[in-house]
């Protein structure tokens, strides 16, 4: 096992590709992405606004539109055509139609409406433009009601125009950051991703050897396949426990993102998180013949694998039969586990399911690895001659190796 462990830490260091997958990607990727997102809320996104009623009270829109921080009015266009070419120009992002009867069907006490035109090449540019007019239409909805009811105190007006106030507190990311919502499950699936590609990648190098074409290497040191799957898991788990560290703990802190769970917790979590990920990468890594094919198999899962976590869609809304497919994948329970532990404040009774959940995948992947493995020597061992003949010379090493054992010991040896 040793033996194992020391040759592929050299297969590691000596690949360049390897070193990538292990240590660059994991080390630079999670400070990008936090970087990219470090702002956390879109704000002015630009606006174009089609003001057709030209009143006061559109005016008086126009300009509580822009004071929002989610969006700002550029420019005012004649049409709705002059909006639109100007968003294709990718001047606006959003156009905003104020009918011609706005301030007339206001002052007769009749509802209008004000059309938004939305540019969906971003979810954030629409989510900042469309917060702004509900706030916008809801206080002056509110002004308009007030000047009706004609009351006699601020007191009265208030619980006129609002008898049932709510305020609304978003627990755990009160700014509504983007980073503070998705880096977490992020950070946790670079892991898995990383790791998947690692392993696969050695194993394609293996396999496409000239001298083997084999994952297992043939030497007079292999003596069992438990042994061999637990060098290398040992080998990935030296490397990934001091990357981990890295990725869950020092990237965090260094974007002031929220750090809730504690020390032991989160190391709690990730013992058998690592296990399953390695595991779970050293099976599928028998379905990689060549280098390349690793990055086919294993880079377009990234975004199914964050979906099927239920961090950017809800659990909830899953049928029964997408959950069965993402408990088959150790990122779900990872994702969740740290997501309540290190953005939720939960302790670690309260992600017992996915801490036992992650247990119960390493030991499953752990027996699936060995199995795949051993099924490949076994095929290895039928149809090539160096194995038997290397196994032949082992059994005499050991047979010489007795004999000269006896005779240390004034026994004869037997014939």
């Amino acid at each position: 096992m040793c033996n194992i462990f020391l040759d592929e830490t050299k297969k590691v260091f000596n690949d360049v590709g390897a070193v990538i997958f292990f240590l660059l990607v994991p080390i630079f990727y999670p400070l990008l992405y936090s970087w990219i997102y470090d702002h956390e809320v879109v704000k002015e996104v630009p606006a174009v606004v089609v003001d057709d009623c030209h009143s006061f009270l559109s005016r008086e829109f126009i300009r509580k539109c822009d004071a929002c921080e989610g969006m700002k009015v550029v420019a005012l266009a004649t049409t709705v055509d002059e909006a639109r070419r100007m968003q294709s120009e990718q001047l606006c992002h959003g156009i905003i139609h104020i009918p011609s009867d706005f301030a007339e069907r206001i002052n007769r006490g009749e509802q209008t409406t004000v059309t938004f035109f939305a540019d969906m090449s971003g979810m954030l540019y629409y989510k900042g433009i469309l917060i702004s007019l509900t706030d916008v239409s809801l206080e002056m909805g509110r002004e308009i009601q007030i000047k009706s009811l004609h009351k006699s105190t601020t007191r009265d007006e208030e619980v006129g125009s609002m008898p049932l106030k709510s305020e609304a507190v978003q627990l755990f990311n009160p700014q509504g950051g983007y980073s503070s919502f998705l880096l977490p499950a992020v950070l946790m699936l670079v892991i898995q991703q990383t790791l998947l590609l690692g392993i696969g990648l050695l194993a394609g190098t293996s396999r496409e050897s000239k001298k083997q074409n084999n994952l297992v290497p043939v030497n007079l040191h292999y003596n069992g396949i438990f042994r061999y799957i637990w060098g290398k898991g040992l080998c990935y788990y030296a490397i990934y426990s001091i990357i981990s560290l890295w990725v869950l703990v020092f990237v965090p802190r260094i974007f002031n993102l929220i750090q809730l769970a504690s020390f032991p917790s989160l190391v709690a979590i990730v013992i058998p998180y690592l296990c399953a990920c390695i595991f779970f990468g050293i099976t599928l890594s028998c379905l990689v013949r060549y280098r390349e094919n690793v990055i086919l198999l294993t880079v377009f899962t990234s975004v199914p694998f964050l979906l099927l976590s239920g961090i950017s869609w809800p659990e909830s809304s899953m049928s029964g039969a997408w959950k069965g497919i993402s408990y088959l994948f150790p990122s779900t329970f990872g994702i969740n586990a740290y997501v309540k532990l290190n953005t939720l404040g939960a302790s670690l009774e309260d992600v017992l399911f996915e801490f036992r959940a992650l247990w119960l995948q390493a030991l499953v992947y752990f027996f699936s690895a060995c199995f795949v493995y051993a099924n490949h020597v076994r095929r290895y061992k039928e149809q090539n001659k160096e194995w038997k003949e290397l196994m032949d010379i082992k059994e005499e090493v050991q047979e010489i190796y007795l004999a000269e054992q006896q005779q240390a010991n004034g026994d004869h040896p037997t014939e």
